[in-house]
């Protein structure tokens, strides 16, 4: 079985901690942090191992058809599966005939993914892939990486966006000043919100609003304009029109105190106003999430555990 590692030993840089992580074969590995330490990982990969690393900023060529493009690569590469079907994996069939230069940033970015999935590098390791994508997009992406698993080929997707390390890894990681801690992907704990208590009666609370300190204000949300909630550093982070703000409290703390407002916590990470929730994606048999009806149409990750129930909430069959 084929293996990546990042050893210690290849990290000398005052940005980044020392760390270690192997990723066997058929495993997509996640590790999200902020921008300039992505950068750093970056540089240390490129310059230790000599990696390639898929960012969609190498050259396409803009005066042929998107299936131009594709067939070039295909035979570049050798590649062994028909052009037709790698025009069909990725959703380009239906614009196989456009010049590369007329198609849409999501067309674009789907021929780059054809490409890299027909080069047969391994390991391979992606600079965020998804960030900005739309759903076909997403999913087109999200396809590649089951084919990849069926070829025992090693993953590393490096992202700024927790709801993207936790959607698109098999393992999550957070790497920080203090080190590289893995993410707790799986939930089976009991959601909060169905739970009674001692007399009986259906749990209520007096905590209408929410208070958030931002510099040396502090803000109090209505409970029904927030977006989400998540958890970083385990403390709650909740989000409201795309900006996000910091509570002093856990994210079990916020679930037992919005549970009667409607909210719902559809991920170990992630609870989720349902006013708010505009679809339930399928990405594949045990990946799921949920589309926020906000300006950025957030998808917020939703536990394979818990996919009945949130279909029982909403009287789906």
């Amino acid at each position: 079985m084929t293996q990546f590692t990042i050893h210690e030993k290849m990290i000398h840089s005052e940005l980044l901690p020392p760390f270690s992580l192997t990723i066997e074969g058929a495993y997509t590995a996640t590790v999200y942090s902020d921008m300039d330490m992505q950068d750093e990982l970056v540089k240390v990969l490129q310059n230790n191992g000599n990696y390639t690393i898929f960012d969609q900023q190498e050259g396409l060529y803009q005066r042929l058809t998107v299936e131009g493009n594709i067939a070039f690569f295909h035979k570049w590469f050798h590649c062994k599966k028909p052009l037709a079907e790698i025009l069909v994996s990725f959703s380009l069939q239906n614009s196989a005939k456009k010049p590369l230069h007329t198609c849409s940033e999501s067309e674009i970015r789907r021929v780059y993914y054809a490409k890299y999935f027909m080069s047969g590098v391994q390991p391979m390791i992606f600079c965020e892939p998804v960030h900005g994508a739309d759903v076909r997009t997403m999913d087109a992406f999200i396809h590649m990486l089951q084919k990849l698993k069926e070829n025992q080929v090693p993953v590393l997707i490096l992202v700024s966006n927790m709801e993207h390390a936790l959607l698109l890894g098999d393992i999550a990681y957070k790497l920080q000043k203090n080190g590289l801690q893995q993410i707790e992907l799986d939930e089976g704990e009991p959601s909060v919100g169905e739970e009674s208590n001692s007399s009986g009666t259906t749990m209520t609370t007096s905590f209408f609003k929410i208070p958030a300190k931002v510099d040396d204000k502090m803000i109090l949300f209505d409970p029904l304009e927030i977006d989400y909630i998540e958890s970083q550093d385990g403390k709650a982070m909740i989000v409201v029109n795309d900006e996000s703000y910091a509570l002093d409290s856990t994210l079990g703390d916020m679930e037992k105190k919005l549970a009667v407002y409607g909210f719902y916590r559809c991920h170990r990470s992630y609870i989720v106003n349902l006013q708010k929730v505009r679809e339930i994606i399928t990405w594949s048999k045990n990946t799921y999430s949920l589309r926020i009806d906000n300006q950025s149409q957030s998808t917020i990750p939703l536990s394979r555990t818990k996919i009945q129930e949130i279909q029982d909430k909403f009287s789906l069959k």
